[in-house]
C-alpha cells in the first residue's frame, strides 16, 4: 500500500496528511516530532493500513507543507492539543487511537488529558507523562544532564544559527545514522526555508520555562485512557526514570515497553516493535 496525500482544513490552519487504510476503518492519528515530519511515520502507515485501520499522519503547524504560524504563542500546547481534535474531526471522526514521538507525543499526552471522550488509546514513543518527566528534569542528575540541549534551542536566533550552520550539520548529526539520508535530506529541505525551523524550535520556547525545562511542564494531567510508552534504553536526550515513572501518572491501563539498544527515533530504529505496539491496541 502506498499512502496518499491530502490538504485538510482543522483549526483555522492547512494541514498536509499522509493516509492509508479502509476509510470506514477505526482512524489511528499519529502525531510526529522535532525536527521531523509527516514521513516519520511511513513504515507504520503502512502496517496500520495492512491491519484495516485508517492511519492518519499530519505535518504538525509549522512543518512541512502545513501551515506556519509566526508567533512563539501560535506553538502552544494548547493550540496543538486543538490542531488533533481538529484533524479527527476533519476526518469525520468523534475518536481516534492517538499516538506521539518526541513533541508529537508530548501533544498527544495532553490531548488525552483534555479530551479522553475522543481518546481509544494513547500510544507514546519515547517521552514520558510530563509530571514524570518534570520531576526528572528537576531530581534526576542523569536526565538533567540529557536535557542540556533544550538551554541552545531556547536561545532565539542562536539556536537557528548553530543547527542550520555548514548545511546543517548538526542538525543532521542529531539524528545519529538511524535515517536514511534521504529522509533526512528531505527534513532538511523543508526546515530550510524562511521561518521554518523557527516554527519548530518554538514548540520548546512556547511551552518550557527557560530556567526550569522540561520541568516548567509539571502539570496534574490526569490520563484515564489505556496507554503504552515504548523507550529505547540507550534514548540519549530521555531517560529511565522518566519512563519508568510515567504509570505513577496513568489511572488506567499502562504498559512500558523498553527496546533495549535503541535510542531515540524509534520509528526508523525498530519498526517491528513500534508497529505490533501500534497494531496490537488496535486489536483489543
Amino acid at each position: 500500500m502506498t499512502a496518499s496525500q491530502h490538504m485538510i482544513q482543522a483549526n483555522g490552519l492547512r494541514f498536509r496528511v499522509l493516509a492509508d487504510g479502509p476509510p470506514d476503518g477505526e482512524l489511528v492519528l499519529l502525531l510526529h516530532g522535532f525536527p521531523e515530519g509527516a514521513e516519520s511515520w511511513t513504515r507504520q502507515i503502512d502496517a496500520i493500513a495492512r491491519s484495516g485501520a485508517l492511519a492518519v499522519a499530519p505535518d504538525m503547524r509549522g512543518y512541512g507543507r502545513s501551515d506556519a504560524p509566526s508567533t512563539v504563542e501560535d506553538y502552544r500546547l494548547d493550540a496543538l492539543v486543538e490542531d488533533t481534535a481538529q484533524i479527527i474531526k476533519a476526518f469525520g471522526r468523534e475518536r481516534a487511537h492517538v499516538a506521539g514521538h518526541d513533541w508529537g507525543a508530548m501533544v498527544a499526552w495532553y490531548f488525552a488529558a483534555a479530551h479522553p471522550e475522543m481518546t481509544y488509546t494513547l500510544t507514546v514513543l519515547s517521552v514520558g507523562h510530563p509530571a514524570a518527566l518534570a520531576d526528572a528534569v528537576t531530581n534526576d542528575a542523569d536526565q538533567k544532564k540529557r536535557s542540556e540541549y533544550v538551554r541552545l534551542f531556547l536561545m532565539e536566533g542562536k539556536a537557528e544559527s548553530v543547527l542550520a550552520d555548514d548545511d546543517f550539520r548538526r542538525l543532521r548529526g542529531m539524528f545519529g545514522g538511524k535515517l536514511p539520508n534521504s529522509v533526512v535530506d528531505g527534513y532538511v529541505r523543508s526546515l530550510s526555508r524562511p521561518g521554518r525551523l523557527t516554527a519548530g524550535l518554538n514548540y520548546y520556547r512556547a511551552n518550557l520555562s527557560r530556567e526550569q525545562w522540561w520541568a516548567g511542564l509539571r502539570a496534574n494531567l490526569n490520563i484515564t485512557t489505556a496507554t503504552v510508552l515504548v523507550w529505547g534504553d540507550q534514548d540519549p536526550a530521555l531517560g529511565k526514570q522518566q519512563a519508568e515513572k510515567s504509570a505513577d501518572h496513568v489511572a488506567a491501563d499502562f504498559r512500558l515497553e523498553v527496546l533495549e539498544g535503541a535510542g531515540h527515533w524509534l520509528q526508523f530504529e525498530r519498526p517491528a516493535e513500534v508497529n505490533r505496539s501500534l497494531i496490537q491496541v488496535l486489536s483489543k
